[in-house]
């Protein structure tokens, strides 16, 4: 019986929530902003920061494949919304009565930190889902990639993968190893634990889950990964 009951209950907090996703997603759509002016809202908060913005040709392939392994693996096949990973994260949390996974695409992530201020809480998760499917409509993929690794937080006051190549590597971001790259896909998920300077020892820990990633989305060879995992963690490069 209590099996049973405990499946009721999730059925039907499933079934509240679409309930509440059906009725409120129209409303939530027209009203949500137009993502038309997307570049030139990227444009400003990279100038506001100093650091540069990436055209969709300026991210190395393997920083690309790092980052989508690792944050979204079916970036290039969805539309904006990930319902196969929304649907575990949705699970996960109503059985652990927890907020605990957030399903967000890459592209959900640039629209939070673009149009939201950064929050994607309560009634904001859903606004960021509408927008996401919106942005999808009026960028490229590689586009979409590269405004997100503009702007995004890469550290104690650092923002953008480029400025990030350059503190933690002291190098060009297109002249870096696949180990690097992989630390720059892993340090932006928690930036101040993963910090290479500050904690060098979690940033090779990270390091190693995002090669292993990779390796396990086909990205890389096993044999690249063991390469890449004896790499130095930071390393005095030729200067940006």
């Amino acid at each position: 019986m209590g099996r049973r009951s405990s499946l009721r209950r999730l059925a039907l907090a499933f079934a509240e929530l679409a309930v509440i996703v059906l009725a409120g997603g129209a409303v939530v759509w027209v009203s949500s902003p137009d993502p038309s002016d997307i570049q030139a809202r990227v444009k400003a908060l990279t100038e506001a920061r100093g650091v540069p913005m990436l055209g969709e040709n300026d991210v190395p392939p393997l920083l690309a494949d790092a980052v989508v392994a690792t944050e979204d693996e079916r970036f290039y096949s969805h539309h904006g919304i990930d319902s196969i990973g929304l649907s575990r994260a949705l699970l996960y949390d109503v059985t652990n009565l927890c907020l605990c996974q957030g399903g967000s695409t890459i592209t959900a992530q640039l629209a939070k930190d673009v149009y939201l201020g950064g929050s994607d809480r309560g009634y904001n998760k859903v606004k960021d889902m509408a927008l996401a499917l919106k942005i999808e409509r009026v960028l490229t993929k590689r586009q979409i990639l590269a405004d997100y690794l503009s702007e995004i937080t890469t550290g104690y006051g650092h923002y953008g993968v480029t400025e990030a190549a350059c503190v933690y590597f002291h190098a060009p971001l297109g002249s870096l190893t696949l180990g690097q790259y992989a630390l720059l896909a892993g340090v932006t998920q928690a930036p101040s634990i993963y910090d290479p300077t500050v904690n060098p020892d979690a940033a090779r820990q990270r390091r190693s889950q995002v090669l292993a990633q990779m390796v396990a989305e086909h990205y890389i060879t096993a044999a690249q990964r063991d390469k890449a995992n004896a790499e130095p963690v930071v390393a005095a490069g030729p200067g940006c």
